[in-house]
This record gives C-alpha cells, sequence and structure tokens, in this order.
C-alpha cells in the first residue's frame, strides 16, 4: 500500500510540474480551427482530449498525435457540424479549460472509471441479445415502476445489444434519483422475474455514468459484440501489420467518415490495453476516412500472435459500426410526459419496426427522441408504414431526418402528426417475454 500511495504522490509531482498546455488558433488554417494539446502522456490521454471534442460534436477533419517517452503532443483540425471554423468564444474557453485541468487526463482523480455518486438520476445498464420490440418492453416496464426517463442511448450490433437509461423517480414530485433501497431491490426483483433464467440483476446505491457512449463501448466490448455471428461493412476495412525495425504495430483504418469516428476506435484501442504512440487521421475525398496507429500493448510490446491481429481487426470493425444505423431516422419532439417513451416505441413495435439505435434526452419540459428505424430484416421502412406513425404519435411534432426510400435520396420533412387512437391490432405481434439478456445493472 506504501508503494501505491509513493506512486501516486511521484505521479502528481509529475503533473504539477508539467500541466498540461493548449493552445486554440483560428489563424493557422483557412478551413478549420487548430487545437494543440501538450501534456504528461499516460494510458488514456489520447482518448480523454478526444473525447472532449467530440461531447461539443466537433468535427475533426485532420489530427496529428505523438508520444515519445512520457511526453504527450497532439494537433487537432476541426470545424462545426456545418464545416465552419470554431468561433464562439464560450466554446473555445471550455475547451481550454477542460483541457487544462488535471482531472480531464487523470479519472482516477475522480472516482471509479465512468461511475461517479449521483442525486440527479438512476442509471441503468442492460447488454443481451437484440430482438424486435426490446426497448419498448423495457420502457413499458420502466413506467409501471414509476421510473421516469431522463435520458438514455442504445447501440445494437452483431445481434447484441447494449443500453444506459438514467430515470429519476416518478412518485416525487422534485424526481431525482431513486434512493430509497427497499424500492431498488423492488425493481431488481421485478426485472429478475422478466430475466428468470438468465444471469440475473445486479443493484447498487444511484449512480451516474460519467460518459454514456463511453460506456456503451465498454459494455458490448465486455459483452463481445465483435464475436457475435456478423459479417463486417465492406467499407470497412482495418489492417493489422508488424514495423519490425521500430517495435510497433501499424493499425490503418479505412472507412466511411462520420461524426464521432475517432472517439470510437481510440475507445476501442484503450479498452483493449493499447498505447498510440504516433498517429495521423483525415478525411478523403468522396465520403472516406484514414486513420493510421502505431500502437503497443500497455506492457510495451506489439501484437504478437495472429490470434491477437485478428482480435484487435475484428474489435475496430466493431468500434466503427457500432454507432452506424442505416435505415429511417426519426425524431420525435413534443412536450414530456409520464409514458412518453412507452408508447412511442410502443407504435413502432405494433407497425412492425426494430430499433437499431436510440438517442433519448428530456431536458426543461421537453423530449427530444431520435431513433434509427427499420424492419427486423434489416430493410428500410416502407412509406406507408412511415404515414401510420404520423397518424399515431398524435400532437408530437414528427421529423423524418433520413429516409433511404425517398425520391430526394433521404433529405428531412418535418410533419406535426394527426391525433388518432392507437392502433392495438398488432401490438403483441412481436412480443416475446424478456429473454437472451446476458446481464441487468441498476446503480
Amino acid at each position: 500500500m506504501a508503494l501505491a500511495d509513493d506512486h501516486d504522490e511521484y505521479a502528481k509531482l509529475v503533473r504539477g510540474m508539467n500541466p498540461p498546455r493548449v493552445v486554440i488558433d483560428n489563424e493557422a488554417s483557412d478551413d478549420a480551427t487548430v487545437i494543440r494539446v501538450d501534456s504528461v502522456n499516460s494510458h488514456g490521454t489520447l482518448l480523454a482530449v478526444v473525447q472532449v471534442i467530440a461531447d461539443l460534436n466537433l468535427v475533426i477533419r485532420k489530427a496529428y498525435f505523438s508520444s515519445d517517452g512520457s511526453w504527450f503532443m497532439d494537433v487537432f483540425n476541426v470545424t462545426d457540424r456545418d464545416g465552419n471554423k470554431v468561433l464562439d468564444t464560450p466554446t473555445i474557453s471550455y475547451i481550454q479549460t477542460t483541457l487544462e485541468a488535471e482531472d480531464c487526463y487523470y479519472p482516477e482523480v475522480r472516482n471509479t472509471v465512468g461511475i461517479v455518486p449521483s442525486e440527479e438520476y438512476t442509471s441503468i445498464e442492460l447488454t443481451g441479445t437484440d430482438r424486435p420490440g426490446l426497448l419498448s418492453e423495457v420502457c413499458a416496464v420502466l413506467a409501471g415502476m414509476q421510473c421516469a426517463v431522463r435520458s438514455a442511448e442504445l447501440w445494437t450490433h452483431n445481434t447484441r445489444v447494449a443500453a444506459v437509461v438514467q430515470v429519476t423517480d416518478a412518485a416525487k414530485a422534485a424526481g431525482g434519483a431513486i434512493e430509497d433501497k427497499a424500492r431498488i431491490a423492488d425493481i431488481s426483483r421485478r426485472l429478475d422475474n422478466l430475466l428468470r433464467g438468465q444471469n440475473g440483476v445486479r443493484a447498487a446505491a444511484a449512480a451516474s455514468l460519467t460518459h454514456k457512449e463511453r460506456r456503451l463501448h465498454q459494455m458490448m466490448f465486455e459483452d463481445r459484440d465483435y464475436g457475435a455471428a456478423g459479417r463486417p461493412d465492406p467499407r470497412t476495412d482495418v489492417s493489422v501489420t508488424h514495423c519490425a525495425e521500430r517495435g510497433y504495430t501499424v493499425v490503418v483504418v479505412r472507412c466511411r467518415d462520420r461524426p464521432k469516428l475517432l472517439f470510437d476506435t481510440v475507445c476501442t484501442i484503450t479498452d483493449m490495453q493499447y498505447v498510440v504512440h504516433h498517429g495521423t487521421v483525415s478525411s478523403e475525398p468522396g465520403g472516406g476516412a484514414y486513420q493510421e496507429y502505431y500502437i503497443r500493448h500497455v506492457d510495451g510490446h506489439p501484437v504478437s500472435s495472429e490470434a491477437e491481429r485478428r482480435r484487435v481487426v475484428q474489435c475496430l470493425e466493431a468500434a466503427v459500426e457500432r454507432r452506424t444505423a442505416d435505415g429511417l431516422e426519426l425524431e420525435v419532439r413534443t412536450d414530456d410526459r409520464a409514458g412518453l417513451l412507452s408508447d412511442v416505441t410502443r407504435i413502432f413495435r405494433e407497425n412492425g419496426l426494430t430499433i437499431r439505435r436510440a438517442e433519448i434526452s428530456s431536458e426543461d419540459g421537453e423530449a427530444v427522441d431520435t431513433f434509427y428505424l427499420s424492419d427486423p430484416q434489416g430493410h428500410p421502412v416502407e412509406a406507408k408504414t412511415i404515414e401510420a406513425i404520423r397518424a399515431q404519435i398524435g400532437e408530437a411534432a414528427l421529423r423524418v431526418k433520413n429516409n433511404p426510400l425517398a425520391d430526394d435520396g433521404g433529405s428531412s420533412s418535418e410533419v406535426a402528426a394527426g391525433s388518432t387512437a392507437f392502433l392495438f391490432g398488432n401490438l403483441f405481434k412481436f412480443y416475446r417475454p424478456f429473454q437472451n439478456f446476458g446481464l441487468i445493472k441498476l446503480y
């Protein structure tokens, strides 16, 4: 224990003598804002920087990073989603302040990685086998247990599903986390009844996950979605070769470009306990992306076997594809109310649709929910089904943000849906009891 304490004190001394330095420059490039970061290097440093940029929904057009010895240096060329430089003063100030803060790079200063105490909400994690209607059933159960969904994110990949759902106590006027241990135990028992014969339910005191997307990557990696049945996207190509003269393993990723791509790949490299010593990423003509990493394992050794090489390829293919969800993209924006999410997801299930990905949020009395939908076989949603959904959503504003079947190639449209009764005819068409879940945890 004394040795660990001595190591911590030495690490603090080194960090104190070499604080992170951040320069944000809007003059160095004609078409992007340049962010330069220098800091003491440690496992996860690159991920910490990329995570801050990703959380601001900034697009990384180019990046260069290098860590020789114990010092980390990188350069990011970033824009907003519209391709403009970052000129907003509060945003620039936030980037500067956050990236120069010590706990941005050393999560152990805060708490266990990814989890901190919370009084605002209770977080529920789910991983298991995906199937049609799953999110609808989860929401119905939570609504029945007086859990108001404040935010949620769900990913599916290779027949697996992972979700992080943050709920508040609908039984209290002020909301907040569910603090009653007996009630948490009751929620666990009810979920356990639905999951009887599976791996069980674990519950603990209320807590929040500091970063949902980071946690989703960890959950799907732990659930081995990269080893599940499924073929990789043919547009994704990952190569892993040995650089003998320098003692590195060279990883090259080519795929279609999209927001947060660098964050996703660096998450998986970090979770696999590899360190990126050098790298470069860039956008390519035609909507492509190129990423090149020179990595070693945290023990200092490169990839040493064919089995390990194949695993790196599979894991990075999964990292690229988890967030990708082809198909119909719908946004529901309306006044929040108890049971709203349960009703909306039930409508999708009634119409035979599968939710491939979902982003749920509620703030200041307004719900903004985005769903990525297909039929159970993964085919695009037909126009008549979209019209049926519009009719059933009610007074909500329904925006079709991407539709592969649209004549214009998937342009957005916003429609105030008419108010009609729900169609219960095939409510249970795709309903099956909860099954094949590997894990549900309540914090």
